[in-house]
């Protein structure tokens, strides 16, 4: 009884504390995809083994500030491209929304015609108030924006000092040794992980729009850019992703050549990168049972909106890892694993 209670009283705080959660977790977010893309850069420069580290120390230090200036710029040209080239095409599509709206009701009544089905235009939802919506949660996000920087700046000024402050709130040597290995394996899994999908959502987004420029579909650079966002959510993104393009294709083209191609591309580049390149090149970063990853998102869905089915993984791959660690929780990780295999538990206690 006393666990349902606690559960509920967490479901309530995540609730009722989403305006100043879901900014940290976006901070968070953020600032661990440039210490991810920081780490990766850091690989391909000198001085990057702890012995060499230790013997030219000064030099191994600006080497490490280049690899974090470095992250920061990529993810800052990645922002003032969105700026500069996808929200003015966001505003064009808005605009646009009302006359597509007409058209998709004339899709639906030629649909109920050729294949005899009762048809009623209020069946087929309004995009124009979804695509507010969709706006408004932006808009807070944006509004946001300031408290964000905030939260990156101040992680980044305390960087150098997390492993004091974890060392004095851990003062037995063997549970300091245990939380340790915890937090290095989430640290670990979880910047391979956003790095990898960043990655892969990246080059996804970029070869979508080449191919939907190249057959001729209106707002590629919006729909490449759903692409790319949309990768971040589990099972659900890849269709929206497919299904958006694909849909306005089909309302819009004047016959089915164009519709067939953007789904022919579209649904090929998720088989080849989401299905076939990202496990291999993740490994087992993500052995989590696809069941558990639709509940999480469902779940996260309910209570932060699309921000928490964004970060829905994230989130697991940390409980999948914690939960491991523990004999009282094991059987959590067992249950969230794909096959039954966990991470290996540390033997300190």
């Amino acid at each position: 009884m006393n666990g349902l209670i606690l559960f509920a009283a967490l479901i309530f705080f995540l609730w009722i504390g989403r305006s100043i959660l879901i900014p940290l977790l976006v901070a968070t977010f953020l600032w661990y995809l440039i210490n991810a893309i920081s780490s990766y850069f850091r690989l391909i420069l000198p001085l990057n083994s702890a012995q060499e580290r230790k013997l030219r120390p000064i030099f191994s230090r600006v080497l490490d500030w280049t690899s974090n200036i470095t992250a920061t710029i990529i993810l800052c040209g990645v922002i003032y491209l969105f700026l500069t080239q996808i929200q003015p095409m966001f505003k064009e599509l808005v605009a646009a929304l009302p006359a597509l709206q007409t058209k998709l009701i004339t899709f639906g009544n030629y649909l109920s015609e050729s294949l005899g089905l009762r048809f009623d235009a209020s069946m087929i939802p309004n995009i124009a108030n979804i695509a507010t919506n969709i706006g408004a949660s932006a808009a807070n996000l944006v509004t946001s924006a300031g408290m964000i920087l905030v939260y990156m700046l101040f992680m980044f000024i305390e960087q150098s000092t997390f492993n004091k402050k974890f060392s004095v709130l851990f003062p037995n040597k063997n549970r300091l040794k245990k939380m340790r290995y915890i937090l290095a394996s989430i640290d670990e899994n979880m910047k391979k992980y956003l790095f990898m999908k960043t990655l892969i959502s990246g080059i996804t987004g970029i070869l979508s729009y080449f191919w939907l420029q190249m057959i001729g579909v209106d707002f590629a650079g919006i729909w490449a850019f759903v692409v790319f966002i949309t990768s971040y959510i589990p099972t659900i993104g890849a269709i929206v992703a497919c299904a958006l393009p694909i849909l306005y294709s089909l309302i819009t083209a004047p016959s089915l050549h164009q519709p067939l191609l953007t789904a022919l591309g579209l649904i090929s580049l998720q088989i080849i990168f989401g299905n076939i390149l990202e496990p291999k090149l993740t490994g087992k970063t993500l052995n989590l049972s696809t069941l558990a990853i639709l509940i999480n998102l469902v779940f996260w869905g309910m209570i932060w909106g699309i921000a928490g089915m964004f970060f829905s993984v994230p989130l697991l791959v940390a409980t999948f890892i914690i939960t491991a660690q523990f004999d009282s929780t094991r059987w959590i990780a067992v249950l969230l694993s794909a096959d039954g295999k966990i991470p290996d538990k540390s033997e300190e206690e």
